[in-house]
């Protein structure tokens, strides 16, 4: 028994010292700094009536977790310009949800995103319309 124990302390002693050892990158130097955008977006030439009040409201509540014209934000919250969030796979339903219950993290690794108070499903129809602009001038339809 102490063999065993002895050759599984010395298997974890090498491979510390392996890893230790190996040149790589520090993840921290390699990520972008914390808070800059995720992905670069593409602004349509003009915004809807009701696009202009949705950023409006998006940047009083939204911009603190996705970044400026929702391009994400690192190490707060997942840009809201990219395809997971496309019309077919988050319809606009999955917002009015996302706001007044929160979500649970399941495509990014940003943690839950808890229910945000202060919006009415009118200001949340106009982020809609911006979030879907925004997205239609990127290609994600």
């Amino acid at each position: 028994m102490k063999k065993f124990a002895f050759a599984g302390a010395a298997v974890v002693a090498v491979s510390a010292l392996a890893y230790l050892a190996s040149p790589r990158t520090n993840a921290r130097e390699a990520a972008p700094a914390s808070g800059t955008d995720l992905v670069n977006v593409t602004l349509p030439d003009t915004l809807s009536a009701q696009a202009q009040m949705g950023k409006r409201a998006f940047d009083a509540v939204c911009v603190a977790c996705h970044g400026t014209n929702a391009a994400g934000k690192d190490g707060f919250g997942p840009p809201l310009v990219h395809v997971i969030y496309e019309p077919n796979h988050h319809g606009d339903m999955s917002f009015y949800m996302a706001v007044q219950n929160g979500v649970q993290a399941h495509h990014w690794r940003f943690g839950n995103m808890p229910a945000q108070d202060g919006l009415t499903k009118g200001d949340v129809t106009t982020i809609i319309a911006y979030v879907r602009e925004l997205q239609r001038t990127n290609g994600i339809n």
